[in-house]
Formats: structure tokens, C-alpha cells, sequence
């Protein structure tokens, strides 16, 4: 099991960016799928973004493509999200997980969350 820790959110205007990040304890990180989710008040959990064990693969939602780039350092136990042209629809809080194996965008598939960082996008 990995615990993972999620710092970087905060309040921005609508237009501006926010990089979240997601430490990872343990040594098997570099085993690890990681995703990001969110959940705005009143809705389902959503996926945003994943991205493979290597780093060489990403899989990103509609709703972010081209804003938002996931990445990792696999050395410093740590994936990233930078979020750029956000949204007041972006608002919510906002998860990682991990999973062994091969990423995923369904987060059913992850066993291993954080605790959540709230990213509110004001307009």
C-alpha cells in the first residue's frame, strides 16, 4: 500500500493556473498507475487525468484536454498537475490514487487515494 499525500490547492479567477501535487510514501511507486479525480459539491467523483507507470502514457477527460498536463518524477515518488485556463466548472476537490498495473480513468480500478485538495476557480 502506498499512501499518498496531495498538496497545491487554493483559490484562483477564472483564466489563471494552479499546480497540484501528490507524494507518494513506499517503494513502489514506480509500480504504481496514478490518476487524478475530482468531486465538485453535489456530484460524483470524476475522472480527470491518468498517467502510466513510466510516465510515457496519459489519458486525459474531455473536459481538460489541452489545459491540464499530468506528469511524474518516478525518483521523487511525486505526480504532478498543472492546471492552466481553469474554469469555474473546475472547481472541487481534487484526489489522487494509485493502482498497480496499467492506468485507468474508472476509480473503481484505484486502491490507494489521498485525502483530497480543494481547488476552487472563482469567476
Amino acid at each position: 500500500q502506498v499512501r499518498l499525500v496531495e498538496s497545491g490547492g487554493g483559490l484562483v479567477q477564472a483564466g489563471g493556473s494552479l499546480g497540484l501535487s501528490c507524494a507518494a510514501s513506499g517503494r513502489t511507486f514506480s509500480t504504481y498507475a496514478m490518476g487524478w479525480f475530482r468531486q465538485a459539491p453535489g456530484k460524483e467523483r470524476e475522472f480527470v487525468v491518468a498517467i502510466n507507470r513510466s510516465g510515457g502514457s496519459t489519458d486525459y477527460a474531455d473536459s481538460v484536454k489541452g489545459r491540464f498536463t499530468i506528469s511524474r518524477d518516478n525518483a521523487k515518488n511525486t505526480v504532478y498537475l498543472q492546471m492552466n485556463s481553469l474554469k469555474p466548472e473546475d472547481t472541487g476537490v481534487y484526489y489522487c490514487a494509485g493502482r498497480y498495473g496499467s492506468s485507468s480513468t474508472r476509480s473503481n480500478d484505484y486502491i490507494d487515494w489521498g485525502q483530497g485538495t480543494q481547488v476552487t476557480v472563482s469567476s
